[in-house]
């Protein structure tokens, strides 16, 4: 990218910040089933959970499924938070400057892992999720921030290293994650079950520090990148306004994009909740090799939008990419339907990541080229927060058509779904104008 040095300094600062973030964010995901049994005792089956146990176990017929689904619902409500948050911080930062915004949330994100941390009962693991669904709707103004330091002829490649970014997190967090959940303060302090520290405070810490890090790192190094005369000065909304103007953005080409955007991440994020159940059933995994499974997601995700994305949005543009993207989709879904072998589970795998890693900065960036520079922010915001709200229905659907239908059934469902953003991506309006407008 042909960008200044304080430009390139500022993306490299952006990268790390999301980078930090999503480890943190991520490093609780090996933890839910534990969380489950270690919470439900503490509980001495009262409060939320001593009511929403029993249920749960009625529903899925208990165990492993109940902790599973425990773990989906916590997802779900951070997703749901997300959702609203996601948009309202991204206007808020259209009129006041993308830096303050991500102080305050970066911030607000090292608290809701303090915490977490000193959850000793799972009213305040609750309201820690809750503060960091809220807080992580700054995800759209780290990704307007790159919007307004990339050119509009390389967005597409600012994008996809976000979202190669988004890749390592995910591999990085659950991987420290799992490490230090073998990691029990209480073993060397029992006096700290006062202050609410728990067996799960290690990975909380960890989480609190690299946050705490992150802040300072943003504070000293980041500049602001909106400049004043691109500031939107219209008034901020609430959460109801943000929720309708998602679906009644003032762009018909955002509109579309969020649409699809929606739809096929309510089918992947149920595609990556469903997997582990796959993979036990066709071929008797341990929860290690479903710990691989993500990392091997993980790294072809990285893989490719690190080294391919930039080089095929210049080549062919990002409707095209987006397009191939979603058709690889189709194929994923209809080869994990049908794959009763590991080499072919694993070539699904690969097809799927493939998708994820086309349709994800293609999207993203077709939002940032029909936005003006001063609503970067607000669309992204959309955009994000369409994609927060399916990853909190899309795995509860799932889950639901998994267990009712089977896995066979679920797949082919979801390859089905996926040809409705497919048939409507072709209808998106062109950028080659707008491509060649914008700075350096």
């Amino acid at each position: 990218m042909s960008t200044s040095p304080s430009l390139r300094k500022n993306f490299g600062v952006v990268l790390l910040t999301l980078f930090l973030d999503l480890v943190g964010f991520s490093i609780i995901f090996p933890l839910f089933p534990g969380m489950l049994d270690y919470y439900f005792e503490a509980s001495g089956q009262s409060g939320i959970l001593g009511w929403a146990v029993p249920r749960l176990d009625g529903l899925t017929g208990g165990g492993h499924y109940t902790a599973v689904l425990f773990g989906g619902i916590l997802g779900s409500l951070y997703s749901c938070t997300q959702f609203i948050f996601a948009p309202i911080w991204g206007r808020r930062s259209d009129r006041i400057g993308r830096k303050p915004v991500l102080k305050l949330t970066l911030l607000g994100t090292a608290v809701s892992y303090l915490v977490w941390g000193l959850s000793g009962s799972f009213e305040l693991l609750l309201l820690g999720r809750l503060l960091g669904g809220i807080m992580a709707g700054n995800i759209s103004v780290a990704t307007a921030a790159v919007a307004d330091i990339t050119s509009k002829k390389n967005r597409s490649k600012g994008m996809a290293l976000v979202g190669a970014v988004f890749g390592l997190g995910f591999i990085v967090g659950p991987v420290l994650g799992s490490l230090l959940s073998k990691v029990n303060i209480l073993d060397l302090a029992p006096g700290l079950a006062r202050i609410g520290i728990n067996p799960f405070s290690a990975p909380a810490l960890l989480a609190l520090i690299l946050s705490l890090i992150n802040f300072c790192w943003f504070q000293f190094r980041f500049e602001e990148s909106l400049t004043e005369k691109n500031r939107h000065r219209a008034p901020s909304a609430g959460a109801w306004a943000s929720l309708v103007a998602l679906l009644r953005v003032d762009h018909p080409g955002i509109r579309k994009v969020n649409g699809l955007f929606l739809i096929f991440i309510a089918a992947f994020s149920g595609m990556e909740f469903t997997l582990t159940f796959l993979a036990v059933e066709r071929f008797d995994y341990t929860p290690a090799q479903n710990g691989f499974i993500f990392l091997y997601v993980g790294f072809f995700l990285v893989l490719i939008q690190g080294t391919l994305v930039g080089r095929l949005s210049a080549k062919f543009g990002e409707k095209r990419m987006a397009l191939c993207g979603l058709g690889c989709g189709v194929l994923a879904f209809l080869l994990l339907s049908h794959s009763e072998t590991i080499p072919l589970f694993y070539a699904s795998l690969t097809v799927m990541a493939l998708a994820g890693g086309l349709v994800n900065p293609s999207l993203a960036s077709l939002v940032s080229l029909y936005s003006t520079e001063e609503k970067q922010g607000a669309h992204l915001g959309l955009f994000r927060s369409s994609g927060s709200f399916a990853r909190a229905v899309g795995p509860l659907l799932a889950a639901a058509v998994y267990w009712y239908f089977g896995a066979k059934a679920a797949y082919l469902l979801a390859g089905i779904v996926i040809v409705v953003p497919l048939y409507r991506c072709f209808f998106l309006p062109p950028v080659e104008e707008e491509r060649i407008k914008g700075p350096v």
